[in-house]
């Protein structure tokens, strides 16, 4: 700096906001192509067969050197978090990413979502029911879908009550819905359901917090 400069304002606004990849990062059109709904599928399907099957030493054995050749083909093409599609895909069930339960939406608004899930084998808790984990996860999932929706500010989990009303069920479709209940500043005031034959097995409350610049 010279004599003749000023000393810099630190109270002045940056002339450009600070590196915020996980609010600003460009929109990307969906990757993964036609297929990737159908790899993640068949994943699924794996999934499944893997939690509810007893086969034979063989046939375990054969199925393992399976998947270690499926790992050897997809290594090569690892890629970033911003570049993968999955849970980037929300024309496919759970986002196309198989941690999910499979939601698919039906309906979305500014500040609803509705839709349907079916929990299988892979998410068995026990005695025909979903494991209490995974109810949790859905609600966060959903929720989170229709809090950073609508151009709004991406905002993280900061809490989520759960009420188990009955047992949820392995196999059927059930019914999700979501709100939006009151924004109060940074805060969003969100609730969610969930439904088998229009009973009631799970409701949610969530709280979620807008991220400040730079926050992760």
């Amino acid at each position: 700096m010279s004599p003749s400069e000023p000393p810099p304002d630190p109270w002045a606004s940056p002339s450009e906001p600070p590196p915020d990849p996980w609010q600003n990062a460009p929109a990307r059109a969906a990757t993964g192509g036609p297929a990737f709904g159908d790899l993640v599928a068949a994943l699924r399907d794996v999934q499944d067969l893997v939690a509810g099957t007893s086969p034979p030493d063989a046939v375990v054995e054969a199925a393992r050197a399976a998947l270690v050749d499926l790992a050897v083909l997809l290594r090569p093409w690892g890629a970033d978090e911003w570049t993968t599609p999955a849970g980037k895909r929300p024309d496919l069930p759970g986002r196309g990413h198989p941690l999910l339960p499979p939601f698919v939406a039906e309906h979305e608004t500014d500040r609803t979502i509705s839709g349907r899930v079916r929990f299988t084998r892979f998410y068995l808790g026990g005695n025909g029911a979903a494991h209490g984990g995974t109810i949790p996860l859905l609600f966060d999932d959903v929720l989170g879908r229709l809090g950073n929706s609508g151009g709004r500010r991406r905002a993280r989990t900061a809490s989520l009550l759960v009420n188990y009303r009955k047992v949820t069920p392995i196999g059927p479709e059930l019914r999700v819905e979501g709100r939006i209940e009151r924004e109060e500043g940074r805060k969003r005031f969100m609730s969610g359901r969930l439904l088998h034959d229009g009973e009631l097995v799970a409701d949610a409350e969530g709280l979620f917090v807008v991220l400040l610049p730079g926050q992760p």
